[in-house]
């Protein structure tokens, strides 16, 4: 396995709350753990946008299992831990972790695009 460089950014990036237009926020959490078989990366990270008044509305991170659904069917039983919360009452459906930086990437133009819904509403 590679090593995943985006790692360290992403630590870097631990306990940051970032600002978007309108009053919404972008809160970040990342640290080191052991890698185990539901934190294969070495890390736990939770990255999440939020309206004005604090509610998440999307989110990323791998607090807890998720069923995999349909589509990830080839997972077979497996629960998985990386998964994205969609919107306010998303329990969470898996996420395809690929390094951090893509994490980071597929976060960003996630919150892009909810930002743009809610602002044209």
């Amino acid at each position: 396995m590679r090593e995943d460089i985006g790692i360290e950014t992403l630590i870097d990036l631990h306990d940051q709350i970032i600002d978007q237009d309108g009053g919404y926020w972008v809160k970040i959490e990342a640290w080191r753990v052991d890698s185990t078989a539901e934190f294969p990366h070495g890390i736990r990270y939770s990255l999440t946008l939020h309206e004005p008044y604090g509610k998440r509305i999307l989110g990323y991170d791998n607090a807890h299992a998720v069923k995999p659904t349909k589509k990830f069917k080839h997972v077979g039983r497996r629960l998985t831990y990386d998964h994205k919360h969609r919107h306010v009452s998303d329990k969470g459906v898996p996420y395809e972790f690929q390094d951090a930086q893509q994490l980071l990437v597929d976060f960003f133009n996630e919150v892009d695009r909810v930002l743009k819904e809610v602002m044209l509403k």
